[in-house]
Formats: structure tokens, sequence, C-alpha cells
């Protein structure tokens, strides 16, 4: 049983984007999905950075690196797309004007807490970038990451052992494993690699799972 790419589990989430849903797309592992959405999604991508309606950049075409996204990768805006002042940006942000945001973390706790800014080591730079206003201004948070740490551990835990981004915003998670549904009876399984069983899923994972 091998775990999905990072590539694989963008494109697994970008499936999933309701139709002519506004979307944020944050640094690192989120800008993935911008490759795989759809033209009939009709979905609206925006970057924290000040850019509104855009696609990643079709191979072969010259960057023009006055647009770029969260991650400094070059983009390429649609007609339509604006590119917006930080404060206009933000203000989009934390109005409750995104359908959905999608994040990296490093953890995600049982009731959907997200510690995705610093994992409280002395070596580690925090970066709380736009998150945490992303956070509480989305109306609904994803998490997309590995199943598991470098070293192994679960990065979906029963609470979390790092500074907290936000508590209990994470709806739906998109791992290289599985996809997991935060719900008030915990943490639901919706759909795991084919050949991965239910006890090995349950070994990767910090916290309870529901299944079926």
């Amino acid at each position: 049983m091998k775990p999905l790419s990072r590539e694989a589990v963008a494109e697994r989430l970008a499936r999933d984007l309701p139709q002519g849903a506004v979307v944020n797309l944050g640094i690192g592992m989120p800008g993935l999905v911008a490759k795989y959405v759809a033209a009939e999604q009709d979905v609206i991508l925006q970057s924290e950075n000040g850019i509104l309606h855009f696609e990643a950049l079709a191979a072969g075409v010259d960057p023009d690196m006055d647009s770029i996204d969260a991650s400094k990768k070059p983009i390429t805006v649609l007609p339509g797309g604006a590119y917006l002042d930080v404060m206009t940006s933000f203000g989009l942000m934390r109005g409750g004007h995104l359908d959905i945001a999608v994040l990296g973390a490093f953890e995600v706790s049982a009731s959907g807490d997200l510690a995705n800014w610093w994992t409280g080591q002395a070596d580690d730079v925090p970066g709380i970038g736009g998150a945490m206003d992303l956070a509480c201004g989305a109306k609904s948070i994803w998490a997309i990451m590995e199943h598991t740490s470098k070293d192994g551990r679960p990065k979906i835990v029963e609470r979390c052992a790092y500074p907290l981004t936000a508590p209990r915003v994470i709806s739906r998670i998109f791992t290289d494993l599985a996809v997991l549904d935060i719900t008030p009876s915990g943490v639901r399984v919706i759909e795991k690699l084919d050949g991965l069983s239910n006890e090995e899923l349950q070994s990767r994972t910090g916290t309870k799972l529901l299944f079926g």
C-alpha cells in the first residue's frame, strides 16, 4: 500500500470543491489544488496576497512574477480576476466572503482544532501569515496534509500539542491515506486508500476513528 503523492491528495480535494465556491488556497500543499480545479466547477480561487480568480500556470507559459500565489508560485489571473490591496484581501478573508479555506496543518485534533503556524521548537520560525484570519473568517476550513509526520507521528490527534491557530474550525481533512470529516461524534472516515485496512489506518491516527 503506497500513500498518495501530494499532487494526488490535491487532485482528490479539488473534486470535492462545490460548484461556484469562492476558495482560498493557503501556503504550501494547498497551492497544488489550483492545478486540478476543473473549469466547469466555476470555482473562484483567492490568494491572501491579493489575487482573486486565478488558475495554475499552464505548462509552457512564461511566468509573470507580478502574478504569484501565497507560496510565491507564478499563476495565471483569469478574465474578470482582480489584484487586491492587502486591506481589501484580508477584508474579504475576515468578512465571511470565502466559502472554503484550504490550509496545511501540523496537527488537527478530534474536535477540529488547527495547529499550523508553529511547532514550538526553538529552531522553528513561526509563520502565522493569514491563517488566523482565514480560520475565523471562512465559512468552512479544510485541512490538507500527510497523515503522519516524517518520523511517523500521527498528525490527527486527540488534542493538539502544538500552539493552536484556531479552535474547532476544521470540518474536513484530506491526507495521503484518507478523507475524514470532523463530526460532533468524532473523526469519521469518508474514504481510505484501497488495500488499507481499518486497523492500519487507526494505528497511524492519534485519536479514535469512526468507520461506516
